[in-house]
């Protein structure tokens, strides 16, 4: 038992924890909201440890990673997000960070663009005493209360039999409602090799999806917030109704997946791929995606919010 405790807490001392620092401004989380070229939200999370800096980048889509290639001169870091290939010079960032901002200029060649960024609210809350009664989002009759985003003659989202359906490739879907802290209930049917996301204030994903285990790691298979936090494992039931009962309050989340708790009070750490906006602070709607594949269908979808 003293092994397993003293690896445990090993691992937990080498996971980069993205905190305000005392030292170097450059430690924290930072959020952009990216206009150019193309509008999208990113993270930039930055760690020291001994003098030794860790970076991690969250792009607009995808999965955050580890950045390899960067220098920090006291309070500005250089970092090379795409190296030069025979095609295309390389995209390099280059920021000073004061205070809770974060300036700079994205380069690529002779093309420059601005780029400003936030340090990422902390969201410190305690979980409330009481929650109201649940309460409907879907109301398995219309799509009241839910539009698409982006051109809605790319949706294909339906109602059928009371089920809130994707028959195909197409828009993504969010709710009119924007939402703070939340309890949310939702389930869902995923086709063996389906995809999809269910997003908490739009910028948090809970994975959905049925692809063979080999496709993704741990991190970004079902039941995670994409590529940041890991559920307790669990079988592949692809095809089959499963139910999601998720908590949000502040950054922390605890998720129950078909009645076992598979996510225990984690703190997510930044936005992950896809995120609507880089507002951390700010209450969002529920999305669901509908981009990736077909076939998923959605039901009993509800809502709790702290009591007043």
């Amino acid at each position: 038992m003293k092994r397993i405790r003293t690896l445990i807490l090993t691992v937990l001392l080498a996971a980069p924890v993205f905190g305000q620092s005392a030292g170097n401004p450059l430690v924290g989380r930072w959020d952009f909201n990216m206009t150019a070229p193309r509008a999208g939200a990113v993270w930039l999370g930055v760690t020291e440890k001994a003098g030794a800096f860790d970076v991690w980048y969250q792009p607009s889509g995808g999965n955050v990673y580890q950045v390899k290639d960067f220098k920090v001169q006291g309070s500005h870091i250089s970092i090379v997000m795409n190296p030069a290939a025979d095609d295309r010079p390389a995209m390099t960032w280059e920021l000073d960070a004061a205070g809770d901002k974060i300036t700079g200029v994205q380069k690529r060649g002779d093309n420059t663009v601005p780029l400003a960024g936030v340090r990422s609210p902390e969201l410190k809350r305690s979980a409330p005493r009481a929650w109201t009664k649940p309460e409907a989002l879907f109301n398995g009759k219309n799509l009241d209360g839910w539009e698409p985003i982006g051109n809605p003659a790319n949706s294909h989202w339906v109602v059928k039999d009371g089920l809130m359906v994707n028959e195909e490739h197409g828009a993504n879907l969010k709710s009119v409602r924007k939402f703070d802290d939340f309890k949310v209930h939702f389930e869902v049917n995923c086709p063996d090799g389906g995809n999809s996301g269910f997003y908490l204030r739009g910028r948090y994903e809970v994975q959905v999806e049925y692809e063979p285990l080999t496709s993704n790691p741990p991190e970004r298979r079902i039941g995670s917030i994409y590529g940041r936090i890991t559920p307790k494992d669990m079988p592949r039931t692809p095809g089959k109704w499963e139910t999601f009962d998720v908590t949000l309050v502040g950054r922390t989340v605890t998720i129950m997946r078909n009645g076992v708790l598979t996510v225990d009070r984690k703190k997510i750490e930044g936005i992950t791929g896809g995120a609507l906006d880089a507002n951390e602070g700010e209450p969002g709607p529920f999305y669901i995606q509908g981009d990736h594949t077909g076939g998923l269908s959605y039901r009993n979808i509800t809502i709790s919010v702290p009591q007043r």
